[in-house]
């Protein structure tokens, strides 16, 4: 059989969710909608918490990142996909097929434990609040952040590296909206069953341990929440944490579909529904869900609006 990823010149043929849809048209439409929406607010939520002194504390800190990681995450694939359906192609070069998966995995794996890290911040607050600034000081937040992209790059470095020198067949059509191992696997020509079982345990490392810290945190912090004296403090939290387990629930179970379940499991089409999930609607929730309801960042924005329509003095 010939292989054809001796040389680099190759490429791929990405057929994703609009390669797929009957009605490409409107979910092309959609999905600039909401990068754009993406691309808004959490440029926007970065610059208000980049200006706003008050929002200079460990909970925007790891609320900056996680905002950084979505900007980046819809970037690195939504305008791709929508020019590459409004030019009539969809091909990416191998090199790009193994920079753009070791980005996503980054981006991916960054997230997962930063969103872990983020469950912890508010059970300190909420649990703790006497001593808050002293258990999430500014060296422990940089080192959080700095764990969660370095353990994140270090994974994703390894698996595209192993992944990418595969040797694959002449089929080169990719089945999905961007470059990851599942659907890559499919198209090699070597037994990968050790390095399936490899994957699939690094998955389970990087999705359920952030996952049960998650969930660990957030009972906790709904524990007190329930003895909270005041019913409305109560209901407000309570809809908060609500809210912040959604966004959770959404990313994550795409990510344990996409990781974790055996290749049986998955067919083409629900896999590009789901890589929408990650890629384009998280992304475009996180800021959303995380600031919509939050006075320190409302306050903020009617103070920068407020500086922008004001009026020059004569």
């Amino acid at each position: 059989m010939d292989y054809w990823n001796t040389t680099l010149e190759n490429t791929f043929f990405l057929i994703g969710i609009l390669q797929d849809s009957k009605f490409p048209g409107l979910v092309c439409a959609t999905i600039t909608f909401l990068y754009l929406v993406a691309v808004i607010s959490n440029g926007f939520l970065l610059l208000l918490i980049a200006m706003d002194k008050r929002l200079h504390v460990p909970m925007y800190l790891l609320l900056s990142q996680l905002s950084l990681m979505d900007l980046l995450f819809t970037t690195v694939i939504s305008p791709k996909t929508l020019v590459d359906y409004l030019c009539g192609q969809s091909t990416i070069s191998f090199l790009g097929c193994g920079f753009q998966m070791f980005v996503i995995m980054t981006l991916g794996g960054a997230e997962d434990i930063l969103l872990s890290f983020m469950a912890y911040d508010r059970y300190v607050a909420i649990q703790h609040p006497l001593n808050y600034m002293v258990f999430m000081r500014p060296k422990v937040c940089w080192s959080m952040v700095a764990t969660s992209w370095l353990l994140a790059s270090l994974n994703s470095l390894i698996h595209t590296t192993y992944t990418m020198h595969f040797p694959f067949c002449r089929a080169r059509e990719i089945h999905h909206l961007l470059c990851e191992i599942p659907p890559l696997l499919k198209l090699t020509c070597a037994d990968t069953t050790k390095y399936q079982s490899m994957v699939y345990t690094m998955g389970v490392t990087f999705l359920f341990i952030p996952l049960f810290a998650i969930f660990a945190s957030y009972t906790l912090v709904l524990t007190a929440v329930f003895h909270m004296p005041s019913t409305q403090g109560r209901q407000k939290a309570l809809f908060t944490c609500l809210s912040h387990l959604t966004v959770v629930g959404v990313y994550y179970g795409a990510a344990v579909f996409m990781y974790i379940l055996p290749s049986s499991y998955h067919n083409p089409q629900q896999d590009n529904i789901l890589s929408v999930f990650y890629t384009v609607i998280t992304p475009t929730l996180n800021p959303l869900i995380y600031s919509l309801r939050n006075k320190d960042v409302l306050g903020a924005l009617k103070k920068v609006l407020g500086k922008g329509i004001q009026k020059p003095k004569l």
